[in-house]
């Protein structure tokens, strides 16, 4: 049984801790406002871009000709996954999650006979990945922003290296990986195909609707040059999305395992109090026995 010494000490110990776990999550919880304002206030132009890429796209009817981001290389050997985690941890599943899922998607492609290769943004994809899949890194990006605030020159940046070996056929088709900022409780891993470029569910489900009206546009410059322009333009919004969603949910997911990890420490101390008090109890009860059956034998 420990002493009462050893329970003071406890005690004080995981008190100790509740103080920082309480104070990383105040600390969350104002970075969280602004980095929630700021991915909320991406997704309108996010939208927006893939909006009017799907509608010229639909309006070109035959893509065979297309800008090579639209088209692809023609071949379906190479994939090239960007992973997107945070850099530090204390933020609950957030990272391991993602990491997960990027394991998943690396090791579906690699039986079906497919390179992969993989570009890790944050710190934490890279160490948790180069454990098992060292080899398939080829670039990582870590510590962006200015004081943790993400710019689009850090997407622009990111952008520039995948454009560059997508001309030089490095790879065949891009997707990105990366946390989707639902809600202050909800941060789901969402798997994203960039280059060749794809309507999502919800853009293809747009022009459906505005399939009537398409006959009414005309666009100039043609298409092919319109979608030469956006096309990159679209590539750097959804990464910048990516990373904004990926700040925001962070600090979330540390908000939420935070104010988890103090509740768990005040019923601890709790816990241990109620041990400390019944061991107190019974040695004072002890010293008691002891004091009488001395008295008794003199």
């Amino acid at each position: 049984m420990p002493s009462l010494k050893e329970y003071r000490d406890r005690i004080t110990s995981v008190k100790s801790t509740k103080k920082i776990t309480s104070a990383m999550k105040m600390v969350a919880a104002s970075k969280l406002k602004k980095a929630q304002d700021r991915a909320e206030a991406s997704q309108p132009y996010a939208k927006a871009i893939a909006g009017i890429l799907a509608r010229v796209t639909k309006s070109m009817g035959d893509c065979e000709h297309g800008p090579k981001m639209l088209v692809g290389t023609g071949r379906d050997k190479t994939h090239l996954l960007i992973v997107v985690t945070a850099d530090r941890g204390l933020c609950g599943g957030f990272n391991g999650n993602l990491v997960k899922r990027a394991r998943e998607e690396a090791h579906n492609l690699i039986a079906d006979g497919k390179d992969v290769k993989i570009i890790c943004i944050g710190r934490k994809a890279k160490d948790l990945l180069k454990r098992d899949m060292g080899e398939y890194i080829v670039a990582s990006y870590a510590e962006l922003g200015d004081k943790g605030l993400i710019s689009y020159k850090d997407a622009e940046a990111i952008v520039e290296y995948i454009i560059d070996k997508f001309d030089s056929d490095s790879f065949d088709v891009c997707t990105l990986i990366y946390n989707e900022f639902k809600n202050v409780l909800v941060q789901k891993p969402a798997v994203q195909q960039l280059i060749p470029f794809t309507l999502s569910e919800e853009s293809a489900k747009d022009v459906e609707e505005d399939s009537l009206d398409m006959q009414s546009y005309e666009f100039e410059p043609d298409e092919d040059v319109i979608l030469e322009k956006l096309l990159p333009r679209n590539l750097g919004m959804q990464i910048f999305r990516a990373l904004l969603d990926s700040a925001a949910g962070e600090q979330a997911a540390r908000m939420t395992a935070m104010d988890n990890a103090t509740r768990n420490a005040g019923d601890m101390i709790n816990e241990l109090s109620v041990q400390y008090n019944r061991a107190r109890q019974a040695y004072i009860t002890k010293e008691l026995i002891e004091i009488i059956s001395g008295a008794e034998a003199v």
